[in-house]
């Protein structure tokens, strides 16, 4: 046996004590959970039964439209100071933009939005009477935040915060979303 089959193997077992102990090390991140993809059906991988689906996501494109969008359409609904944050489903932020004087509450505010949105699939404007919603951490029920679905599941949330009255954050929040579905 050479020595490069003796640390490979010296290897190998230290990832199956690690997982055997529950010890921690990088036998964890060498094979991460998500990797692995669970199939239903009768074990082929016909595609028939999969019990996984890919995660749609915004594109980097449709990002760069958001932006955009928000600078024109916090200028066009009376030079809004206004902050917008983009949050997909798994609850990772992909974007946030601030326009010139923009508040430091605006970010909170637009970030609480987008979260509201998209967990609920509902434009927050819909949701300002529901008093359980009001009482989970994190979400926001002013007008403001806009779901991104995608087939009629919502991928990602758009909130807007900043301007003086939620209706002129909820129209430019109706603006970007409309630019990211070009």
């Amino acid at each position: 046996m050479s020595i490069r089959h003796f640390i490979g193997g010296a290897i190998a077992l230290g990832a199956v004590a690690a997982g055997t102990f529950g010890g921690a090390g990088t036998a964890y991140a060498a094979a991460p959970a998500a990797a692995v993809t669970v199939h239903g059906g009768h074990g082929g991988h016909g595609g028939h039964g999969s019990a996984t689906a890919p995660e749609r996501v915004l594109s980097n494109s449709a990002l760069v439209r958001a932006s955009k969008a928000l600078v024109h359409s916090a200028r066009r609904h009376g030079n809004q100071h206004v902050t917008m944050v983009i949050m997909e489903r798994a609850g990772t932020i992909r974007l946030v933009v601030r326009t010139r004087k923009a508040g430091p509450q605006t970010y909170e505010s637009a970030k609480r939005k987008a979260y509201t949105a998209v967990a609920f699939g509902q434009p927050t404007s819909a949701l300002t009477g529901n008093e359980t919603i009001k009482q989970i951490p994190g979400t926001l029920v002013l007008p403001g935040g806009v779901p991104v679905k995608y087939k009629g599941f919502p991928i990602a949330g758009i909130g807007v915060g900043g301007a003086p009255d939620g209706r002129i954050d909820e129209a430019i929040a109706n603006d970007v979303l409309a630019a990211i579905g070009r």
